[in-house]
């Protein structure tokens, strides 16, 4: 099986590349390897896959037009997953244009070479993020997603809209895939666990924003990565032909999957798990609410069990202890004595 993977530097990326090289599978991945955040971790994450020698490596932004189509013509993939994305709700707000450029240019480039080379199945990155302002809890694959709160979260939702029309119009298989706050080694630095992570060690506040109150369906890497194994083989059928639970349109081959662990953890008990994984104790800052941001999410994952049956769970405390042994091998030069009491930080 040949895969093409965009964003195969990133995060979920490296880590879905390496489970379907493992396997067996031959792997092209393309990435820009953009400086949103420190290239030095993506070339680190590349490193180990170019070691392989079922990895092929393509350097080059997916927006630019033509590139994707002629990779396609050159390897015809079976499967497409396409994961790179500029990322970051709160980036959003301050620059929005590298978001219209990568997630929606670069999303119509994806779209436009599946047309032309068909794979079998291609599998697409959204986010929980465009479920919004729903209150609605846990959130359903059904549910409205009409109310981004950020720009991140409606160029996420206009990609799946636009995935649709290509599914209808060409026959085009598509699975949307709904993430839940991914976290674990090789993890971003923009995102909280890291961001915790680094203060706990560096001995700096802890900034929490609605003061705390905040729940999260955090979801370990490995675990995600599975579920997205299961669904590539996993192919949506048109609605014509009946199969119980396939597809969420009427008139395509398309459906929307979640990907999250399947409960909420509030994220005062996520910091003392943390805190209990690294042996030391956080101040915390505690904030007002940050613009484009939601008090909780939590995944409704009843469909992707339908789709791929009894799921790994990894415990929160196992997924942490990993992640902050993968953290200090990383960045040991983060790593001084403990402390011993927390101090609460008003603003």
């Amino acid at each position: 099986m040949t895969v093409l993977i965009t964003g195969a530097a990133g995060f979920i990326g490296f880590h879905l590349t390496r489970r379907l090289l493992a396997e067996g599978a031959r792997v092209i991945g393309v990435d820009d390897h953009n400086p949103y955040y420190d290239p030095a971790l993506k070339a680190a994450r590349e490193a180990q896959l170019i070691a392989h020698p079922n990895y092929l490596s393509l350097r080059g932004g997916i927006e630019a037009p033509g590139l994707l189509a002629d990779i396609m013509a050159s390897h015809r993939p079976r499967v497409v997953v396409h994961l790179a994305a500029q990322a970051g709700v709160r980036h959003s707000i301050e620059a929005p244009g590298s978001y219209a450029s990568a997630n929606l240019a670069g999303t119509f480039q994806v779209l436009e070479a599946a047309r032309a080379f068909p794979p079998d199945h291609l599998l697409m990155a959204s986010s929980s993020s465009v479920y919004g302002g729903s209150d609605r809890m846990p959130h359903r694959e059904t549910d409205r997603t009409d109310q981004p709160l950020s720009f991140y979260a409606a160029t996420k939702k206009a990609s799946e809209t636009m995935a649709h029309s290509y599914a209808a119009l060409y026959g085009l298989p598509v699975t949307m895939l709904r993430f839940f706050t991914v976290y674990g080694p090789w993890g971003r630095p923009d995102m909280a666990p890291f961001l915790f992570t680094s203060a706990l060690f560096e001995d700096r506040p802890i900034r929490l924003f609605n003061h705390g109150r905040l729940q999260r369906d955090f979801t370990y890497i490995d675990d995600l990565v599975e579920a997205i194994r299961a669904l590539i083989d996993m192919v949506p059928h048109h609605p014509a032909i009946p199969v119980k639970g396939d597809s969420l349109s009427s008139v395509a081959p398309f459906r929307v999957v979640n990907i999250g662990n399947g409960r909420p953890i509030p994220l005062m008990d996520f910091i003392e798990a943390l805190e209990a994984a690294t042996g030391r104790t956080g101040r915390l800052q505690l904030l007002p609410m940050q613009p484009g941001d939601v008090e909780a999410t939590w995944a409704d994952t009843t469909l992707l069990e339908r789709l791929i049956g009894p799921r790994q769970q990894t415990p929160l405390a196992l997924a942490l202890a990993r992640y902050v042994d993968w953290f200090a091998s990383h960045y040991p030069a983060a790593l001084p004595g403990p402390r011993d009491k927390r101090v609460l930080l008003h603003q």
